[in-house]
């Protein structure tokens, strides 16, 4: 009774607001992994975070306080760290190992590549958006809800005008309305009445996906046009323009950032078409092949999106910290130029497995180097 009793205790717990609100905005995060939520046995390094750096190398974030700078580690400084064998063979190393050679920490691709490492989450619920993430990505969500909601109800008087009035229809709590609503859902998607529930959760996740990582470029837009006009300050400084390196590096680097975004706002108007074509015939058939298009790129939109905004983040903080010009060109030389290949890699990897499968099969990122 007494350990069934603790046991209840320690159920309801609360949970700090604060250490919630962080766990929520990590995972709304496309350069951070809270270690809370993968099975860890190290306590010391489940309080800790696996975050991108500048550089786009994974690296162990041990604390970070306002003012107080961020306790950062290499991955292979682990064992030292934390007094495991230096044999390389304890089971954290070896899950840290395989979790920094991921592009993206982004929940999506996530999803998928913790599976295909065999990492069970703590928490399966863990592996979403935080609520507020998801209201703020509503304002993407019409082009995609309202076909839906057009093809299940054919009058301006249904009283449903978004995903979540849809959700309450079939979930109502007059059973019989309720049962009405799935019965004319299942009709017009060609559907059993079954399986509508699982079809409006899954097509509402597709699509907030695609929501997540609009918002995300729609955020790098500007910062990528400031960074533009900041390399042309660089290029037209009069003690900088005859650096061959550094003008070799900033032109690198712009038509690196120009080709990548093109190609990732090139995939995301490819998913608006598909969609749109999708509703010409709309079946349970149509809307899996649509959904396997749009899942086999979570992984290299996520790599993409992830690689330019921690690249920019980084460039904001430089300015912010009111370097001069010959300062910045060291970071241009450095820092930002460190990593930029990977992005490429990707982008190259990407476009073969386009070329060679237009049929937008699913594909796996390889490792690069």
């Amino acid at each position: 009774m007494a350990h069934k009793a603790l046991k209840q205790k320690k159920e309801e717990e609360p949970v700090d607001p604060k250490k919630q609100d962080q766990l929520e905005a990590d995972m709304d995060s496309m350069h951070v992994l809270p270690l809370s939520i993968v099975p860890l046995q190290t306590p010391g390094l489940r309080r800790a975070r696996l975050i991108k750096n500048v550089r786009l190398e994974s690296v162990v974030e041990l604390f970070n306080d306002i003012g107080g700078g961020s306790g950062q580690i290499d991955t292979t400084e682990l064992a030292s760290t934390f007094g495991w064998p230096k044999s390389g063979q304890h089971p954290d190393e070896r899950m840290i190992a395989a979790l920094s050679e991921l592009h993206s920490f982004d929940v999506y691709s996530l999803r998928i590549q913790l599976r295909k490492l065999g990492i069970q989450v703590e928490q399966s619920n863990r592996l979403k958006l935080s609520e507020k993430k998801c209201q703020e990505l509503m304002q993407y969500m019409n082009v995609f809800t309202l076909p839906l909601l057009r093809q299940i109800y054919d009058n301006v008087e249904s009283g449903v005008d978004n995903m979540d009035q849809l959700v309450k229809k079939y979930s109502s709590p007059d059973k019989r309305e309720a049962l009405e609503n799935l019965k004319l859902m299942a009709n017009k998607l060609h559907i059993e009445l079954q399986e509508v529930p699982n079809f409006i959760e899954e097509y509402a996740d597709i699509y907030l996906s695609i929501a997540y990582g609009k918002d995300c470029l729609n955020s790098l837009i500007p910062q990528i046009l400031l960074f533009e006009e900041s390399m042309e300050e660089l290029k037209e400084n009069y003690e900088l323009r005859n650096d061959v390196r550094l003008m070799r590096s900033i032109d690198f680097i712009k038509d690196s950032i120009t080709d990548v975004t093109a190609s990732v706002v090139s995939r995301f108007e490819s998913f608006d078409r598909s969609s749109e074509s999708m509703w010409d015939n709309i079946t349970a058939e149509s809307f899996t092949h649509v959904k396997k298009s749009i899942r086999s790129h979570h992984v290299s939109v996520g790599a993409i999106l992830c690689g330019l905004s921690v690249k920019m983040n980084g460039w904001q903080h430089n300015l912010s910290a009111g370097r001069g010009l010959v300062r910045r060109a060291d970071f241009v030389r450095s820092d930002m130029m460190q990593g930029m290949e990977k992005i490429n890699q990707i982008e190259d990897i990407v476009q073969k497995q386009q070329q060679s499968a237009p049929t937008w099969e699913s594909f796996t990122i390889e490792k690069t180097s």
